[in-house]
């Protein structure tokens, strides 16, 4: 027999395309003489579908799209594919599994998401172990429940994502059970790295229950923040038989073995943080493009590592398109096919679409410098992205007369460093926003994840805009990333970048500004702030974790930690403004997906006290 998973990229509500897609993966398995074939986790409606689960009409009109788009496509194979289903009142995660063009049974997910990004309990109920029902519907009764299916010589069983990462988990009594193949779909997010614990748990798992176990993931940005690799495994009896290059362009993707040819196994897939981190943001702009319909990006583009990270990002966003879909289907997915014939005719196509879908800006000051204005510039004449320089001088110099005029006095650096740092950062957003609104692109937004941690981002300056594509990634990673896409991926114009010191230049020249005497060593905030927000640790816990790890001495260490805290406490409500961000890493400080903290608190005060007095 031939067994398959496939992966497919789906986005809530856009029904004709979801099952264009489901549709597409299930003939391409049935032209491969494909008998299994196991289809991603909620994959009729997305895994995204978030408030929208609580109505009553969703889940009914996926099982319509089940009976009559789905089931009738089945012919001689068997399939299963993620759906909700309400019974008794209340909703669950189910697979479908059908068996030519019959529906056999639901079964629904047993253990719930409910940490990090997850919050499946808001919407769904776990199924009870050993449980089975009878579901009543329109199309007639259906078993629901922990069931099980024989075909050939395979007894088959489920664990839906989370089920398998539990101890007590499914797989547990399929074995007692004699299940011998288990399937997986699932919704599991992208993260750096992630894909190693994936398949440690797959091969582990046909090994220690003695089977076959195929694993389907979700493929791409399927709401915005969400990014999902469309990992598809497939292992034996502890060994790796088959899986997909991760983090694909295309709608779908498939992968079969025949179980007669089983001698051929695999080494694990290596894991390089770069290439993960280099394919994944550049896919969810592609779908973020795409499936917002707008018509292009545009970047105030500074000259510094974040902007830089995210211009390169852009440009990787066309270049893996057109070397992936080819030119012709890459405009087609951005809505540009009418553009193929003359960017065909092009010497250089992949800069010949940045030319007409990616504006990049520098927006200097006096306190900006040569170095900056020449790194933006080489960057964007070599991705192709359209360049603009002005500056923004005589609108800080409004702003500033304004005020000094309301207070009866002159702003000065000694009094007013802050708002003076601040209004030029902010004199830039209008100006870009105008130009982005013209072009009815997305304005990208380029404040990082350690930045974000302790607020050193201006409201309305560098947070301005529609999409935060680096919000969840830390700056000491930016700026190796950058070296590495320098050597790797060709970009010689990154010389510039890969040379300067970040600073926000705000402050005159003469001060000598850097992000990291404003802040502190970047390594030791990156140190601080996994143990403070991703470990939850307290301040005294992150002191005597570092103390040792860091070599500092005690009162610089306390001096940072200290920093750390009270910054993190009195800028929450910067973040929760952030824009809609990538979830690209373990964690993340955007409260909408991660990290909840109140915007009031008391701020860590006697925590901090135990830290000032602790040895």
């Amino acid at each position: 027999m031939i067994l398959a998973g496939a992966t497919v990229n789906q986005t809530p509500l856009d029904w004709k395309e979801n099952i264009k897609n489901l549709l597409e993966a299930i003939e391409e398995a049935k032209s491969k003489k494909v008998d299994i074939l196991c289809l991603p986790e909620l994959s009729i409606c997305g895994y995204g579908c978030q408030d929208l689960f609580l109505s009553e009409w969703l889940w009914k009109y996926c099982v319509e799209l089940l009976f009559n788009e789905v089931i009738p496509n089945t012919e001689n194979i068997l399939v299963s594919v993620g759906l909700p289903i309400k019974f008794e009142g209340e909703l669950y995660n189910c697979t479908a599994l059908i068996h030519n063009k019959e529906l056999i049974c639901f079964i629904p997910k047993q253990n719930l998401a409910n940490d990090g990004v997850h919050y499946e309990p808001r919407w769904f109920k776990a199924w009870p172990v050993n449980k089975t029902a009878t579901l009543q519907l329109n199309q007639g009764n259906f078993p629901i429940g922990d069931h099980t299916y024989e075909m050939g010589a395979y007894k088959i069983g489920f664990e839906i994502c989370e089920d398998a990462w539990k101890e007590d988990r499914p797989a547990c009594r399929l074995m007692e059970r004699g299940v011998n193949l288990i399937l997986n779909p699932s919704a599991s997010h992208f993260a750096l790295a992630k894909s190693m614990s994936r398949q440690h748990l797959v091969v582990d798992s046909s090994k220690n229950f003695n089977c076959t176990y195929i694993y389907a993931n979700l493929l791409g940005n399927e709401t915005g923040r969400m990014i999902y690799d469309g990992e598809i495994m497939i292992a034996k009896e502890g060994e790796l038989l088959k899986y997909n290059e991760l983090l694909s362009f295309k709608n779908f993707n498939l992968v079969t073995w025949n179980d007669e040819d089983d001698k051929t196994f695999l080494t694990k897939r290596p894991t390089d943080k770069n290439i993960e981190f280099h394919k994944a943001a550049s896919l969810a702009l592609f779908d973020y493009l795409r499936k917002a319909k707008s018509n292009g990006y545009v970047l105030s583009l500074s000259g510094g590592a974040d902007s830089s990270t995210c211009a390169i990002l852009v440009s990787e966003m066309i270049s893996r398109g057109i070397d992936e879909l080819g030119l012709k289907l890459f405009l087609q997915k951005i809505h540009k096919a009418d553009w193929f014939d003359q960017i065909n005719r092009a010497d250089k196509p992949k800069k010949a679409i940045a030319n007409r879908i990616f504006t990049t800006a520098y927006q200097g000051t006096i306190n900006s410098g040569e170095a900056t204005l020449n790194s933006a510039r080489e960057l964007a004449a070599e991705t192709g992205a359209i360049f603009h320089h002005w500056m923004i001088d005589e609108e800080v110099k409004s702003y500033t007369q304004t005020i000094e005029n309301c207070l009866g006095r002159k702003l000065s650096w000694e009094k007013d460093d802050i708002a003076l740092q601040n209004i030029q950062a902010r004199a830039r957003s209008p100006i870009i926003w105008m130009l982005a609104n013209i072009k009815n692109a997305l304005l990208i937004t380029t404040s990082n994840r350690s930045e974000g941690s302790v607020g050193y981002t201006t409201m309305d300056g560098d947070t301005s805009g529609s999409i935060a594509p680096i919000a969840a990634i830390d700056k000491p990673f930016i700026i190796n990333w950058l070296k590495w896409a320098e050597k790797n991926l060709g970009y010689k114009s990154l010389k510039y970048v890969n040379s300067l010191q970040p600073t926000a230049e705000l402050r005159p020249s003469s001060n000598k500004q850097t992000d990291e005497t404003d802040l502190m060593p970047y390594p030791i905030l990156q140190a601080i702030e996994n143990l403070a927000i991703n470990h939850k640790k307290s301040p005294v816990e992150v002191y005597l974790s570092l103390k040792q790890e860091l070599q500092l001495e005690k009162e610089n260490l306390k001096k940072h930690i200290l920093k750390f805290y009270r910054l993190w406490s009195r800028n929450q409500w910067k973040r929760e403004r952030i824009a809609p961000s990538f979830h690209l890493d373990d964690y993340n400080v955007d409260p909408k997906t991660w990290y909840r903290f109140p915007i009031l608190s008391g701020a860590f005060t006697e925590e901090l006290k135990a830290l000032e007095n602790i040895d």
